[in-house]
């Protein structure tokens, strides 16, 4: 049996609209689809992003608790994307910065030597890491 990698990720969210808006503007993010209309129990955004191979779903469960993400909860911990190295991660800190989120500043990542990270989190609370591991970088 063959898995060829991760087709996309969803994400659930309290407002897909408002999420949709942040992960384009900080994170650079652009809509490749949607799903669902108002009277539907159910809305999702799909966003892509240039280099990402993966889709992003962003999906409204209208009715659903509304609950802040809470990483200590069974289910996802955290997202981490992949950037190429140090100093993208620090034009990645600019732009998080010009957007008035709130984000660790590039610390050693403690489980990859050689790697840093930034962590921030979405308008949900869920948390998003900004991943620079050199070595992966050269294994492209």
């Amino acid at each position: 049996m063959t898995l060829l990698g991760v087709h996309h990720l969803g994400l659930t969210v309290a407002d897909v609209e408002r999420s949709a808006r942040w992960y384009c503007a900080v994170l650079d993010f652009f809509r490749v689809g949607e799903f669902g209309g108002p009277d539907d129990p159910r809305r999702k955004v799909f966003l892509n992003h240039p280099g990402f191979r993966l889709r992003l779903g962003l999906v409204e469960h209208r009715g659903g608790a509304g609950d802040r993400f809470d990483e200590t909860r069974t289910g996802l911990d955290h997202l981490a994307f992949s950037v190429p190295d140090g100093d993208h991660l620090d034009r990645w800190a600019a732009r998080i910065a010009e957007h008035g989120v709130e984000f660790s500043p590039a610390v050693p990542a403690n489980t990859v030597p050689g790697a840093s990270v930034i962590v921030l989190r979405d308008p949900d609370g869920i948390q998003l890491e900004l991943f620079a591991d050199p070595e992966r970088s050269r294994r492209r």
